[in-house]
């Protein structure tokens, strides 16, 4: 089972998002970061689900709408472990709004 790591900006993308959930008074914006947390956790079962993109990463889409986020990964077999590199809002990472 591969082990995940969460790089240092990854770290700081979860504080922009919980500072931005609390600046627009999001009802129970910790249970947000969770979800999010609880949807990465998924890559320690099945790492290559998320849809690839360029560079030998992937990109794990989680929820969507004002719920919307988009992780940014690498999994390196060879040593079985999970790099999240990004955590950014859909918004953000640019896709289109429905």
């Amino acid at each position: 089972m591969p082990r995940i790591e969460l790089a240092p900006e990854a770290g700081e993308d979860f504080d922009r998002i919980l500072d931005h959930l609390w600046q627009h008074e999001v009802a129970n914006p910790t249970a947000r970061v969770r979800e999010i947390i609880t949807a990465i956790n998924v890559l320690g079962t099945s790492p290559l689900i998320g849809r690839p993109v360029r560079n030998d990463k992937r990109a794990l889409v989680i929820g969507k709408g004002s719920h919307g986020y988009v992780a940014l990964y690498r999994y390196v077999a060879e040593v079985d472990i999970v790099f999240v590199l990004a955590v950014r809002s859909q918004r953000e990472a640019g896709f289109a709004r429905p």
